[in-house]
């Protein structure tokens, strides 16, 4: 009898388990899709955006990612330097050449803001 029980708890522990990774999951991909679709400065507004090239060898071979950018904005809005943070190397590089000719709106002395640019191959 104790043997039935010790199997009943055990498959409901595994369903417990499971449900909750799954929650995980979803909470993981939802949270990781907000992020990479929210490509705007913390700070400063962006005037006028340049999209970043796609090499095309890695948009056929289904490489895409997420890179991550720390920009220094001058007071007047220009793009002084974009450093990578991190991504695939190769995307991190267009998107660093595309940054560098965005625009900002004006502030009162230069700022660093926090960029992510999405690429996808779909």
């Amino acid at each position: 009898m104790q043997a039935k029980w010790s199997c009943v708890l055990l498959a409901r522990t595994r369903v417990v388990v499971a449900t909750q990774c799954i929650f995980l999951f979803v909470l993981i991909a939802v949270g990781f899709r907000a992020s990479v679709h929210g490509q705007d400065s913390n700070h400063r507004k962006i005037l006028s955006r340049v999209n970043p090239e796609y090499p095309d060898t890695l948009r056929m071979a289904q490489i895409g990612g997420l890179v991550r950018l720390s920009v220094t904005v001058s007071p007047g809005g220009m793009v002084t330097q974009a450093e990578i943070r991190g991504g695939n190397p190769i995307l991190a590089e267009k998107a660093q050449q595309a940054v560098m000719k965005w625009r900002f709106a004006a502030g009162p002395a230069q700022t660093v803001e926090e960029i992510r640019i999405s690429f996808s191959p779909h």
